[in-house]
């Protein structure tokens, strides 16, 4: 699981010293821990594993625009390693040729023939391909398939 991987590779950061890469790994660790004991648990599926490293690569991309346009150019470096590290975890993301094909087969699907209706359309779309799903993609191809 990915959950095992972190730890083991949280222990050969450890033995290696380096730094960089043990910083990002515990800071993935720390969010595992902290979901397991919210979410009861004793150990962490893959699929909720993923879904908090996307919300941590997404807080790190954050993190360097800020620090980007704030002239914080060490904090930058520092943002960007760590997201090197989550992103390792996390699976390919889809190109823009096969989400359109996705797109196109949800609103084939859905029914949908406007703009309003694309709530359901990304509903489908995450149903069906959640994890592998980049969302500001489809959502922009789902307005420009529906005409808004």
């Amino acid at each position: 699981s990915i959950f095992d991987q972190v730890s083991e590779q949280l222990k050969e950061a450890m033995r290696a010293r380096d730094k960089d890469r043990l910083n990002g790994l515990r800071g993935i660790r720390a969010a595992f821990i902290e979901a397991i004991k919210v979410d009861g648990a004793t150990t962490l599926d893959d699929e909720r594993a993923i879904e908090l490293l996307r919300r941590l690569a997404k807080q790190r991309k954050e993190s360097v625009e800020a620090y980007t346009a704030g002239g914080r150019d060490d904090l930058v470096a520092e943002e960007t390693k760590e997201l090197a590290v989550i992103e390792a975890f996390l699976p390919k993301m889809a190109d823009e040729a096969t989400t359109r094909g996705w797109v196109q087969a949800a609103i084939a699907e859905t029914g949908a023939t406007s703009p309003k209706e694309m709530g359901k359309v990304m509903g489908a779309l995450m149903v069906s391909h959640k994890a592998e799903l980049d969302g500001k993609i489809a959502s922009r191809l789902v307005r420009e398939l529906l005409g808004g």
